[in-house]
Order: C-alpha cells, then sequence, then structure tokens
C-alpha cells in the first residue's frame, strides 16, 4: 500500500499527517491494488507441500497463476525432521523449484543472509552469503541482492535514496549490476537513467 500510495505505512496505520489528498491516494491504490488479483496467505502452514496443495487448489479456482511469493524461505518447514537445518533448507528449496517446473510459473523465493558480509569492507552480498544452504544457489535460476550504501554508511555514502540490484546467478542471461532510486519512507523503488554494468 505503500509504495503504491506513496503514503508513509506509519501514517495509514496511525492516522499521523493524513489529508485528503492522502486518503484519495490509498483509495485510487486499492482500486489498483484489488484489479491485479493478488492473494495473500499468512497462515501458520508453511510446508513445501502446504503451498504446492494451496497453489493447485488457487489456480484451479482462478485460472492459473503468474507468480508465488515466499517471504521468506527459512520461516518453511518440513512435515518431517531432518537432521540439520542446512538439509532441511535443501529439500524446501528442491521442492520449490519442482512447484516452478510442474505449475509452468515463477517462485520468487526471499532469503535470509548470513552475516558474513558484515565482517567484509566490502558489504555488497555475495553468493556465499545466502544463509543456510548452497543448496539456494544451486537451485535458482536466477538469485538478486539489494544493496543499499547507506544502510551500512549513512553519514558518508555517496549513493544517498540507491539501490543497487546486483544480480549474481542468471541462469538464462547476464550477471552484473543495476541502480535503481530508493524512497525509504515508502519502500519503493524507481527507475534512474542509469546503465546496466556487466
Amino acid at each position: 500500500f505503500s509504495s503504491a500510495s506513496e503514503v508513509r505505512m506509519d501514517g495509514m496505520l496511525r492516522g499521523y499527517g493524513m489529508n485528503e489528498e492522502k486518503l484519495i491516494r490509498i483509495m485510487q491504490a486499492s482500486e489498483v491494488l484489488s484489479a491485479k488479483h493478488i492473494y495473500i496467505d499468512d497462515s501458520g502452514t508453511n510446508t513445501p507441500l502446504d503451498i504446492r496443495a494451496k497453489t493447485r487448489r488457487l489456480a484451479a479456482e482462478i485460472g492459473g497463476l503468474d507468480l508465488v511469493l515466499i517471504d521468506y524461505l527459512q520461516l518453511m518447514t518440513l512435515t518431517r525432521e531432518k537432521d540439520n537445518r542446512q538439509q532441511e533448507i535443501s529439500e524446501i528449496s528442491r521442492a520449490l523449484k519442482i512447484l516452478a517446473k510442474d505449475m509452468k510459473i515463477p517462485v520468487v523465493a526471499l532469503s535470509q543472509l548470513n552475516r558474513a558480509a558484515e565482517s567484509r569492507e566490502d558489504k555488497r552480498p555475495k553468493l556465499a552469503d545466502l544463509r543456510e544452504s548452497g543448496a539456494i544457489e544451486q537451485d535458482a535460476d536466477l538469485v538478486m541482492f539489494i544493496y543499499r550504501d547507506e544502510y551500512y554508511y549513512p553519514e558518508t555514502t555517496q549513493k544517498p535514496g540507491i539501490a543497487e540490484i546486483i544480480i549474481s546467478k542468471n541462469r538464462h542471461g547476464a550477471t552484473g549490476n543495476l541502480e535503481l532510486g530508493f524512497e525509504k519512507e515508502f519502500t519503493l523503488f524507481r527507475p534512474l537513467e542509469t546503465k546496466y554494468e556487466q
């Protein structure tokens, strides 16, 4: 809502700083988003089998899906215990890959990173930073990271309001970096007049 309406979320939740213009933008964003048929499942069942069943059921009800988004991979569990969390995440990653192939739709899975970048001078995330499993890197067709210099160096950054999109793996295309404008108060990304660097 915040990105679509360009109204701060804290203002929406608390009524802070609201005026007629912002209310109109919220209503317009609501109409646009409701027309997009976005379905959110925030139930506590997060196994690959649950997601597969819900995805198939919803696709049958509405005539197909364009995309499945998982926020985030490490919140998922298996129906049976594994020896360690790394094995569990590996199996979850493979199950999502199979779901994407079977349904013929993209499955986008957000993932946590380990803390390795915190100790490096260059804080940009790398494939090895994917938390708990190299299987995520192996199974994914595309791996993208978001890096904001301003997050780590708010006082000294040379790039305020800029997010760097790092395409670290692309099975069917090029890798490289792309800069976007980022408006933190709305969690909003905007195109910049910059070139894609390979």
